[in-house]
């Protein structure tokens, strides 16, 4: 599974707020929805993301593996 919680932290320490990412850097309104629900986003995406953001796709997303027993 992808999180994107890291996203949401760094936004804050950077100062970003949605609206700019929107308005300002390509993000659009539908991947911001996709990305609070932990869903599944472009690459090209995370790299808009990464630029604006100027950090790396580790400070924006990280993969958890869940338990073989446990998947859905």
């Amino acid at each position: 599974m992808v999180r994107y919680t890291r996203l949401w932290e760094t936004m804050e320490k950077r100062g970003m707020s949605q609206y700019r990412l929107i308005r300002y850097h390509g993000i659009s309104a539908g991947q911001m929805r996709r990305l609070k629900l932990n869903m599944n986003v472009s690459t090209q995406t995370i790299e808009r993301l990464c630029r604006a953001l100027e950090c790396r796709v580790e400070d924006v997303m990280e993969v958890v593996l869940e338990d073989p027993g446990t998947e859905e």
